[in-house]
């Protein structure tokens, strides 16, 4: 299982990585594995402002659609168009090509409650 140190997550199996007030999210390679062989992704809340676990999007596998919850609050001003035409990229590169929003924090005091590669290795229990 890839569960990267330089990068936090969520309870709810997103990962986020920070560069100064910019957190780029995706969803982990647990959840992918989890979840499937995605065929859609849909964001449409790009360009808005949304609080901490309200749902940003959701994923959809052959078998069953799952919400995305923002792991923290602020503007969500990117999406990932790649996934339009190349939503498999979650299953082969979750932490990389799979990426799907970018959001500007609003409360930098929120990282903290971010679990680290080793929290959440003990929440899967990997």
């Amino acid at each position: 299982m890839n569960i990267p140190v330089s990068l936090k997550y969520t309870k709810d199996h997103e990962w986020v990585s920070i560069d100064g007030d910019i957190a780029t999210v995706g969803i982990t390679d647990f959840a992918q594995k989890e979840l499937g062989d995605i065929v859609y992704v849909e964001v449409e809340t790009l360009d808005q402002t949304l609080e901490k676990d309200e749902v940003f999007g959701t994923v959809e596998a052959v078998k069953t659609v799952s919400d995305l919850f923002l792991p923290l609050t602020g503007e969500i001003i990117g999406f990932n168009d790649a996934l339009e035409s190349n939503p498999e990229s979650v299953n082969s590169d979750p932490y990389g090509a799979g990426w799907m929003i970018k959001i500007k924090i609003a409360n930098m005091a929120e990282v903290d409650g971010l679990l680290s590669s080793d929290s959440y290795k003990e929440l899967i229990g990997a």
